[in-house]
């Protein structure tokens, strides 16, 4: 093997990594192996769906290669996760057609540019990159090209007398609708951090418990929409101590409370609640820490 091709084979191990950690990073888990089992999840359960978020997750990784971006933050992964859910969000809403993968393609550019601004500015937003631009599209399409949208479906959901929404949240994450890309999703993160997967799966439980409480529409529930914002919210704040519970529980109920409102309001959800939960439990852990760091220091000086 000749230098040149060294070179070669390392630059393209180097950028599959890269795109595969793109996937994972949909669940905040920067490990390739896991963005490999999404990638195979999402291909199981709507092979569109893998091509869009696949074309995606090359086309936003692509971009931050060419634009010269922190390489350590495309190593992570971390201009690719907003674009997958883009990718896969189009096939969801639009019917196919070259508009949508234009769509799929001028998303993935956006999400790029608009996650280097945040990450420039150490602005820990998530997935409202992907939120944002997913409204526009909709938005637009709703008033101008209404013909690209799918019609929302009239049947009824299976209704689940038991827990299997918890399991069900996790691959809400990624708009899949079957049960095995619900298992790989749940194994993929499990595989990158045991912990992460159990308080997620925890977190839809709870997720599931308290918009019940509320008299959420048990259809509703039985499908995992009011647990996938939570399944990132726990994994968000997961942590060792038991204190980070307090932040996982605090997030989880902040997000089904949003979920609750813009349902009741018909607003297209998709992972605002978590995105929004997290930045204010976020803000009001760092103030937590901060005030208790001020009077710990204090101590100590009067000491």
């Amino acid at each position: 093997m000749t230098r040149k091709d060294y070179n070669l084979e390392n630059v393209t191990s180097s950028f599959c990594i890269q795109v595969l950690k793109g996937f994972g990073q949909i669940m905040l888990q920067d490990n390739a192996l896991t963005g490999l089992i999404f990638l195979i999840g999402i291909f199981y359960g709507s092979p569109l769906m893998g091509v869009a978020g696949l074309i995606a997750v090359l086309v936003g990784t692509i971009t931050a290669r060419l634009l010269k971006f922190d390489k350590a933050d495309i190593d992570k992964g971390l201009y690719g996760f907003n674009a997958a859910l883009i990718g896969v969000a189009c096939i969801l809403f639009f019917k196919t057609s070259f508009i949508v993968w234009g769509l799929v393609i001028i998303g993935s550019i956006l999400a790029t540019l608009i996650q280097y601004f945040f990450l420039k500015r150490k602005a820990s937003v998530y997935t409202l990159t992907f939120v944002l631009i997913t409204w526009l599209f909709v938005l637009l399409a709703n008033h101008y090209f209404s013909s690209i949208l799918i019609e929302k479906s009239a049947a009824t959901p299976i209704v689940h007398n038991d827990f299997s929404f918890s399991l069900i949240g996790f691959r809400q994450v990624i708009f899949q609708s079957k049960l095995i890309p619900s298992l790989l999703f749940f194994v993929a993160v499990f595989i990158n951090s045991p912990i992460a997967a159990l308080y997620g799966l925890a977190g839809a439980t709870l997720g599931g418990v308290i918009s019940y409480y509320f008299s959420a529409p048990v259809e509703s529930i039985s499908i995992g929409l009011f647990s996938y914002n939570a399944v990132l919210c726990a994994i968000a704040f997961v942590g060792n101590r038991i204190k980070d519970s307090i932040w996982i529980l605090a997030s989880v109920l902040l997000s089904v409370i949003l979920s609750l409102v813009m349902t009741k309001y018909d607003l297209l959800q998709l992972t605002f609640p978590f995105v929004a939960a997290s930045i204010i439990t976020l803000f009001v852990k760092n103030k937590v820490i901060a005030i208790y760091r001020n009077a710990t220091t204090q101590v100590k000086i009067e000491d």
